[in-house]
């Protein structure tokens, strides 16, 4: 148990670290954006997200280690690889969106809504994503409680995340000319 906990504790360690350098992109990417005449909406539900997004990360390794949550071989190489791949998913809305992702909803007038990649199947991607990994981080190593919680808060959040996201899509992004 202490050795898969402790290599658990390491992988979350490691999506943190990962979430820091999407940070530091997004931070990057949003004084592009206000550079560009960006216009945010939404400030009142973003620091409820990196609260749920910290909480959910130091929640699940704290499940595992005080409850003394076992590993299982089958499930949890499952929950990990779906979670591996997630990251991957996970890049490729970033990298479709270019300079225009953020962690916020920050938008640039008149620029036209991004329809390739991953968003040529789905709307918000994105967020598909975030709801899999809330499942697959924690259920890595039966830390089910984080899930489900995550699961329900983050159903909350994307609720309100969305509708804000598409009214500020609907206001300022150019009208799509159906070619792309």
């Amino acid at each position: 148990m202490v050795i898969s906990a402790l290599l658990y504790s390491i992988f979350i360690a490691l999506t943190g670290i990962e979430r820091l350098i999407e940070v530091r992109v997004s931070n990057r990417n949003a004084a592009w954006s206000f550079s560009q005449g960006g216009i945010e909406r939404g400030k009142g539900h973003y620091p409820f997200m990196v609260v749920l997004h910290t909480g959910f990360l130091i929640a699940a390794v704290a499940e595992v280690w005080l409850l003394d949550r076992s590993f299982s071989v089958v499930t949890g190489s499952l929950w990990f690889a779906i979670a591996l791949i997630c990251q991957g998913l996970r890049w490729w809305c970033i990298n479709t969106l270019g300079q225009r992702w953020n962690t916020r909803v920050i938008l640039v007038p008149n620029l036209p809504r991004i329809t390739g990649g991953p968003y040529k199947y789905l709307s918000h991607p994105n967020y598909v994503i975030v709801a899999l990994e809330g499942l697959a981080l924690p259920l890595t190593h039966n830390a089910y409680f984080t899930a489900v919680a995550f699961t329900i808060l983050n159903a909350g959040l994307m609720w309100v995340r969305i509708r804000c996201e598409e009214a500020a899509l609907q206001e300022l992004c150019a009208p799509q000319t159906g070619e792309e």
